[in-house]
């Protein structure tokens, strides 16, 4: 059942504006507005904006999110291509942020041993870093 704006944005927990920029952007059709009365939004563009958000939230860009929408009659092996080009990037995130963890774990660890007041393990490890 169609649905007007407001009521799509409440359904599917988002804000008016989101639905705008996204038919800005192109990743769903503005419906036509009727002599009397509101736009109806179909189905099929609630279930378009819910895969979009379902995307983002896995970590998709927009701009990726359009492409998986325009691989959506494609055969598989071309999305798999593009959630395994994520997945790397995803683990070079990760890889990342494991790194700085550990940099991190190592320079609170000299702050809780540090018997030096006059300088601290961090400042002077940033300031090496310049």
């Amino acid at each position: 059942m169609a649905k007007t704006i407001s009521k799509a944005a409440k359904e599917l927990g988002i804000n008016i504006e989101t639905i705008r920029f996204y038919e800005r952007q192109k990743l769903i059709q503005q419906p036509p507005k009727p002599i009397q009365g509101y736009r109806q939004y179909p189905e099929k563009t609630i279930e378009r904006i819910r895969f979009i958000k379902n995307a983002q939230e896995l970590g998709f860009t927009l701009n990726e999110v359009a492409n998986l929408i325009q691989l959506n009659d494609k055969p598989c092996a071309q999305v798999q291509i593009l959630a395994e080009q994520k997945l790397a990037t995803v683990k070079e995130k990760i890889a990342g942020l494991q790194r700085l963890e550990s940099a991190l774990n190592t320079l609170v660890s000299q702050c809780h041993h540090n018997l030096d007041d006059n300088h601290c393990p961090i400042i002077d490890s940033l300031q090496k870093n310049l």
